[in-house]
């Protein structure tokens, strides 16, 4: 940094006089805080009386520069530079850069060129040693636009046939940044146009050559493509037949031409980070210049998205990149249909700014609208013009602006989607892809910081919902906060309540953009928002949108598409919608004490409508299933009908995440008696596909709900189905702990199905853990009480708990019977899931006793009524026993197949009971095939795992399988040590190991 005045340098000071100054010049014209320049100064490390040094040093540099009090004022807590009558390369720098993008956009490649040197130019090195990470991210941001630069320069000079003269200074700008693709891009083209192929194809052999070896990365596809384009000598890559001519120095402008017509530009400035949106831009360009050709008129493209979404800049970025194909005129008018403090504008206005444009004197502008649109449209006849149509309200407004010139092309961006714009071309503009995201925000907030914090950064995308407004308001406060990390504004969005005040800064604000969405509707619409936002945590379809509004379907269909037209709901599939994150955070805000009636009687509503389906689909899936009266009126709207188990069971699973959002918003509104009745639907079907972590989330709530009551027969039960749903995770002694508790309950209330339930579970625990004679009274008492209630599901689910007792106590033609006796019930009643597992014991019970042939037949059954919905662990116990068998059988090429695909169910189980099982049965498979080491791996895994819950049976199995593979590996000591083990263990259990041949389920 050097400082001249009238011809003379001046002395600054120490460092931290130039590294204040260099601060200030760094964003002329703002106001910079104290706290910034301290960090700028000395780093991380200050000294406590760093703001005192910081402030000497302003009142030095003040001192020490011509009127310095004028060049460095005051600006509330911090320090703004003035540059009234100075020169500062930097700004100039900006300016020539800026020209050159006019001359780009007004067709003057050469004024261009010419601009883009001189800005160069200024160019004297790269600042270094400047003592802190802030100044050197500036440094680096400096050097970025420097390189761009000189991009933007090659390649207009590629586009005008020079090539020779810019092969130098293209190869030291690659050796400086050798891994800039683009760049190496250019040398190779300029290299094939100045005859030198052969350089140009070894230049990419180096560049890939290093892509590999340091980055362990290919080429781009664009550098990829120039290749081969060369390799080909592709006729597009020769010097273009329309060049500019190099430009004479002595060759005077001619005087004697008339002037140039008026060609008038008033695009925006296309923003220097624009990032992402690479298949948005694509399908833009591709409708602005390839579209359809519409007989007679102009061609219309209408972009669409939520507030926020980047629809101006992607529009002005992709008019920017077509000013050539409307040479006479580019013309941008905002007609202000979400703009703060303003009305929208009317068409003849609108229609008055366009014509001035064009340079049509204001004596000359009729009145009104009509005259106003006959002479806008002559004055565009026969001419080629680009005209976009910024931030309109709707049709109406956008109408009487159309050309009707063939040759003009119309862009219109607003946020409702404008369906009666007759011929118009549509694309609509969702959130960012997170990589976009990230991308964006080191743009702004630079690679260093970036690079620091990679996960707050990708967490950070994700709590802006992927909305450029969102990422840059968060980007920019990081960026002029120093002192904060990703990490501090990640957590403060993290409160839901105060997430969009934190997404604003200065005028720029995600809530008040979102806002003025919302203003916009009538009343009807914005009720059905802010209900809407009180069950926003999942998808909603077209019945539970019903229900939550009062009305009916159809009704409800079009108040919910009249939000997906102004992007305040998004669609997931058809017929089903959802909140982005941060507009439900804004329809959260709108409940308030007035609203709380309607709100209430709403979520009830809601709740009512989830139970009674829920209530029907478990009729059809879970036929025999014990009835629980539950004090809840039935919702009486419409209702989605359930003819077969797969309709019940496909709405089920695309209202996985609603029901548990239902749950959730009923405990969090105290809303008891829903959350415990729905709890008990909802768990049922989390149980039959192996949800068994959600399971127990929700049936813990159930739990909590239920003991806030008065009436205890709904907590028995709660306690009942988590003793269930711990059963599942083995979480033993939690869930024997939960299922007496809720038999005691069950037997104080008289409530005697629960009861049976509760006994029931105890008994399958106590048999996990081995302690079969406390477990055998507890399931003969339950199968009892069935019998007695008349509930055969329950039954024959018993029979089956009682079949695996009898079966891990060597008693294998007692655990037939009981397993037949649960088979002829489950046939009276067609429940798949539990007829797989009665199938899959009596198999257990005939391999025991060496019927494998009868074994093998019942496994092919079970295996028969598995699908895609069945619980993985079930499944991988079948294929895993099918697997024994068909070893057992001779059938050896069948076994590895089969034993592969049950790890692979087992790993997904979210059951530890079921893949300690299933492994130690695959690991028994690879020792009788010889392979000690798989076995060993399995033995040693399934081990863990029995031993953190306590199943000792699977505990036991495991130590056999170990100790067999420690002796075939030699090691005798470790074998027998294993084999002590086991045998202590089954002893404990009352069962020989020698008679223990089935493994427990």
């Amino acid at each position: 940094m050097e400082t001249w005045s009238d011809g003379s340098r001046l002395h600054l000071g120490g460092a931290i006089h130039e590294r204040v100054l260099l601060s200030l010049l760094l964003d002329p014209e703002r106001t910079v805080p104290v706290s910034w320049l301290v960090e700028a100064a000395w780093n991380d490390e200050p000294p406590m009386t760093a703001t005192h040094q910081v402030r000497k040093a302003v009142a030095d540099l003040r001192r020490r520069i011509p009127h310095g009090n004028d060049v460095i004022v005051t600006d509330g807590q911090g320090y703004r530079a003035v540059l009234d009558g100075a020169k500062l390369d930097l700004v100039e720098f900006g300016a020539r850069t800026a020209e050159a993008d006019r001359a780009v956009a007004e067709g003057r490649p050469t004024d261009a060129i010419a601009a883009l040197q001189g800005a160069l130019a200024l160019w004297r090195g790269r600042m270094s040693g400047l003592g802190s990470a802030a100044l050197e991210a500036a440094a680096t941001r400096l050097e970025e636009r420097r390189v761009t630069a000189a991009e933007q320069v090659f390649d207009l000079c590629l586009r005008a046939g020079h090539a020779g003269g810019l092969v130098a200074d293209l190869r030291d700008l690659a050796a400086q940044h050798p891994f800039r693709e683009s760049l190496h891009a250019q040398l190779m083209l300029a290299l094939y146009r100045s005859g030198r192929k052969a350089e140009a194809l070894d230049e990419y052999r180096k560049i890939r050559e290093l892509l590999v070896e340091e980055l362990g990365i290919d080429p781009g596809p664009k550098l990829s493509g120039l290749y081969e384009a060369i390799l080909r000598e592709a006729p597009e890559l020769d010097i273009p037949t329309a060049a500019v001519a190099e430009p004479k120095e002595s060759a005077p402008a001619p005087t004697d031409l008339p002037e140039p017509a008026h060609i008038p530009c008033t695009l925006p400035y296309d923003v220097a980070d624009f990032t992402g949106r690479e298949s948005e831009l694509s399908a833009l360009l591709d409708c602005m210049t390839g579209g359809r050709q519409p007989h007679g008129r102009s061609r219309v493209v209408a972009i669409d998205g939520m507030g926020g979404s980047g629809k101006t800049c992607l529009t002005v970025r992709a008019a920017h990149q077509v000013t050539a194909e409307f040479p006479d005129g580019q013309l941008h008018i905002d007609l202000h249909a979400f703009t703060p403090g303003e009305s929208p504008v009317l068409p003849a206005a609108a229609l008055g700014s366009l014509l001035g444009a064009l340079g049509v004197p204001g004596d000359r502008i009729p009145g009104d609208l009509g005259g106003r649109r006959a002479l806008w449209r002559s004055q565009l006849a026969q001419r080629r013009m680009l005209l976009v149509l910024d931030n309109a309200v709707d049709a109406g407004q956008v109408y009487p602006l159309l050309p009707a010139s063939p040759g003009c092309l119309v862009v219109v961006t607003s946020r409702e989607r404008l369906v009666d714009l007759d011929g118009a071309e549509w694309i609509s503009i969702g959130p960012m892809a997170p990589e976009d995201g990230t991308r964006l925000i080191e743009e702004v907030l630079g690679p260093v910081r970036t690079a620091a914090e990679p996960e707050a950064v990708q967490e950070l995308v994700q709590l802006c919902g992927g909305l450029p407004l969102a990422l840059r308001i968060a980007a920019a406060r990081l960026r002029n906060r120093p002192r904060w990390t990703v990490r501090y504004l990640v957590e403060r969005l993290h409160d839901e309540t105060r997430r969009l005040k934190e997404l604003s800064a200065g005028e720029r604000s995600v809530a008040a953009t979102l806002q003025l969405s919302y203003q916009a509707m009538d009343e009807e619409h914005r009720t059905a928002f802010r209900l809407l936002g009180l069950y926003c945590d999942a998808n909603i379809d077209l019945y539970a949108g019903a229900a939550l509004l009062a009305t009916d379907t159809r009704d409800a269909e079009q108040i919910l598409e009249r939000l997906l037209d102004v992007h305040l709901l998004q669609q997931t599939d058809m017929a089903v919608y959802r909140f982005h994150d941060l507009v439900r955070n804004l329809a959260r805000s709108l409940s308030s004490p007035a609203t709380t009636h309607d709100d209430e009687m709403a979520v009830e509503r809601l709740l009512a409508y989830y139970w009674t389906t829920t209530e029907a689909a478990c009729a059809v899936l879970f036929p025999g299933r014990a009835q629980v009266p539950a004090s809840i009126t039935p919702h009486a709207g419409e209702l989605p009908v359930f003819t077969t188990q797969a309709e019940a069971r496909s709405w089920f699973h695309r209202e996985h995440a609603g029901l548990v959002a239902a749950v959730e918003l009923a405990d969090r509104k105290g809303l008891d008696r829903y959350t415990v009745a729905l709890t008990r639907n909802i768990v049922f079907w989390l149980s039959s596909v192996g949800r068994f972590d959600e399971f127990k989330q929700l049936s813990q709530l159930a739990v909590a709900a239920a003991r806030r009551g008065d009436d205890l027969t709904p907590l028995g039960s709660s306690l009942s189905n988590l003793g269930v749903a711990c059963w599942r995770l083995g979480h033993l002694d939690e869930g024997i702990q939960s299922a007496r508790e809720g038999r005691d309950v069950a037997t104080l209330t008289g409530d005697r199905c629960t009861e049976s339930h509760s006994e029931s579970m105890i008994g399958l625990l106590l048999t996990v853990q081995g302690r079969h004679d406390e477990a055998l009274p507890h399931l003969e008492r339950a199968i009892t009480l069935e019998r007695e209630l008349g509930v055969p599901r329950a039954q024959a689910e018993n029979l089956s708990c009682l079949s695996t007792l009898h079966m891990q106590r060597g008693a294998y033609e007692e655990a037939a019977l009981a397993a037949r006796q649960a088979l002829e019930i489950l046939r009276s009643l067609d429940y798949r899931d539990n007829h797989v597992m009665a199938l899959t014991d009596l198999a257990f019970a005939d391999a025991g006793q060496g019927r494998y042939a009868e074994a093998d037949d019942h496994l092919r059954q079970a295996r028969a009524r598995c699908d895609a919905s069945s619980p993985p662990g079930d499944v991988a116990l079948a294929l895993a026993l099918s697997a024994e068998v068909a070893e057992c059988l001779g059938r050896s090429a069948e076994a590895p197949a089969l034993a592969e695909e049950a790890l692979e169910f087992a790993a997904i189980s979210d059951s530890p009971t079921r893949q300690a099982k299933v492994e130690n049965l695959v690991g028994r498979l690879f020792r009788r095939r010889g392979d000690f080491h798989r076995a060993m791996a399995l033995h040693t895994h399934a081990h863990e795992l029995a031993t953190g819950m306590q199943y000792r049976s699977e505990e036991a199995h495991a130590l056999y399988g170990m100790a067999e593979a420690a002796a075939a590996f030699g090691d005798a000591e470790a074998a027998a040590a294993h084999t002590a083990r086991a045998e202590q263990l089954f002893r404990f259990m009352g069962v020989s190991g020698q008679a223990a041949w089935c493994l427990t389920g």
